[in-house]
């Protein structure tokens, strides 16, 4: 490899890419390929398939809330417990995640994701079958479902930046997102009509590991390793060390800040995710609408599929009002995306803090409310991902996703649903219906305050936004800044300034 190749191209995953030196031939042949390297159809074709890889990825992951009281009633678990199978899953995910990071910077993305892909989908079905004395495998299952997610989460936005720019990339981005309402939504319906249907929750979690398997084959023979960087025209670019990134990204105030704000989206949201359906269900049950739980293998419940219903709905309509919110306010401000993002959480807050307040008096109203609120909450999601994608220079994007999973898992939804659930326990004087809806409403009352933190974080980001966008824009590396260079098939890291040119 000599110095002017840079790091814009593909990555090998080992010491070798033909996939990407394929591609480079044919640029040369065609002049009208795209910088990408890869076709405009392709491109278009790849954004779908990890469109639909996203959507199974929170469909699975939102299965076990749709069917969380036959949970509970079949292993007789208190909400501490029911907490963890959430934490579990983030836990892993987050540690993870910068390990995938690393390597998607690094090594060719397509092959880590089918790995991780079919690892997430083997795990998942293995823990449909775990018997009822052993709740301690079932933990220890979702945790491992979080291997497979790390390794597509923190590359999949990355090679959506590699093949578009500017409003294209925030179309495609809003497309990729919408799959996280919609896959969320689709996780309780499908969770807890499975359930009704098999009359036994088992069968919830056996729907995804098939669809799991076609998104593998998708992936390996349609999608192509785009160029890194090429459709920026960022010659000049080349990789830096581990370290360097983490630096760069630790001095990144839009950064940090918009990180800090998605963690408060991510807390909200673990906890309404794992928490809602059940809290309604308590809800109805004290309201005398529903009976308790008394079979085994089923609670009968249409709370989850409601919720579900909801969230599908609310998530479209949340990430697409919030790009084009973002889009009318661009040609005023250069402020619009952090504006926007303060905007949905700030405006979330109250209408969650009703929707909890009016649950054990109407329904109706309580419904409507968590409408609002989720609408609100949904304006984020592909918003923050652009932030991310254009304050970060190519090269540091997979280990930028990454340290932003971490830290938005760490401080969010890893912990959230498990102090939820801790809370609830605590605060429930006895074990009657009332006391059970009681304490969990109380616990949740806490979303609300999240929110409002988090939508002021976001106002912060405003006041760097424009600086770290044009640093990012304009980056060139320093003389001493370490790039990776390779010495007997090895990587070696070396100063610029100590290579002759």
């Amino acid at each position: 490899m000599s110095l002017g190749e840079h790091a814009s191209d593909s990555a090998p995953f080992f010491s070798s890419d033909s996939e990407a030196e394929a591609v480079e031939e044919e640029a040369q042949q065609e002049e009208e390929e795209p910088a990408s390297g890869v076709s405009r159809v392709r491109a278009l074709l790849t954004v779908f398939i990890l469109c639909y890889i996203n959507l199974l990825n929170y469909m699975d992951r939102f299965t076990v809330a749709g069917v969380l009281p036959d949970i509970e009633h079949y292993f007789n678990i208190n909400d501490e417990k029911s907490g963890l199978l959430q934490t579990v899953f983030i836990c892993s995910y987050m540690v993870l995640a910068p390990v995938f990071g690393y390597l998607g910077d690094r090594y060719n993305r397509k092959y880590i994701m089918c790995g991780g892909i079919t690892f997430w989908s083997v795990v998942t079905l293995s823990s449909s079958y775990t018997p009822k004395q052993h709740f301690w495998a079932l933990l220890l299952t979702r945790g491992l479902v979080g291997v497979g997610e790390a390794s597509y989460s923190t590359i999949a936005p990355t090679i959506i930046a590699d093949l578009y720019v500017k409003e294209k990339r925030t179309s495609m981005l809003s497309i990729f997102y919408f799959a996280i309402p919609v896959g969320s939504g689709l996780g309780y319906i499908v969770g807890s009509q499975v359930g009704v249907v098999a009359q036994d929750w088992h069968w919830a979690l056996r729907v995804t590991p098939a669809l799991g398997l076609i998104a593998v084959l998708l992936l390996f023979f349609v999608v192509q390793e785009p160029k890194r960087g090429a459709v920026e025209a960022r010659a000049e670019l080349r990789r830096t060390s581990w370290l360097t990134d983490l630096r760069a990204l630790s001095s990144n105030r839009s950064f940090v800040l918009s990180t800090l704000g998605f963690t408060a989206v991510a807390f909200v949201t673990g906890s309404l995710a794992l928490w809602a359906p059940t809290f309604l269900f308590r809800a109805a049950v004290f309201n005398g609408k529903k009976a308790p739980c008394a079979d085994e293998a089923h609670c009968a419940s249409s709370e989850s599929l409601v919720f579900g219903i909801i969230t599908v709905v609310t998530g479209v309509l949340g990430v697409f009002s919030g790009v084009q919110a973002s889009r009318l306010l661009r040609t005023r401000t250069a402020q619009a995306d952090p504006l926007v993002c303060a905007a949905g959480l700030l405006l979330s807050a109250p209408f969650l803090y009703l929707a909890i307040v009016f649950a054990q008096g109407s329904t109706a109203a309580t419904y409507a409310f968590i409408f609002l609120g989720e609408t609100f909450l949904s304006m984020n999601w592909a918003i923050v991902a652009d932030i991310l994608l254009y304050v970060v220079v190519p090269t540091r994007r997979s280990t930028a996703e990454a340290v932003q999973i971490v830290i938005s898992h760490l401080l969010g939804d890893a912990g959230s649903p498990y102090l939820i659930g801790v809370l609830s326990d605590s605060l429930r004087r006895t074990d009657s219906f009332l006391w059970q809806f009681r304490s969990l409403q109380l616990s949740l009352m806490l979303c609300s305050f999240v929110s409002v933190v988090g939508g002021a974080f976001f106002l912060a980001t405003a006041l760097f936004i424009e600086d770290d966008r044009g640093r990012a824009e304009n980056y060139v590396p320093t003389a001493d800044e370490p790039i990776v260079v390779p010495k007997s098939g090895r990587s070696t890291r070396v100063p610029v300034s100590s290579v002759l040119i």
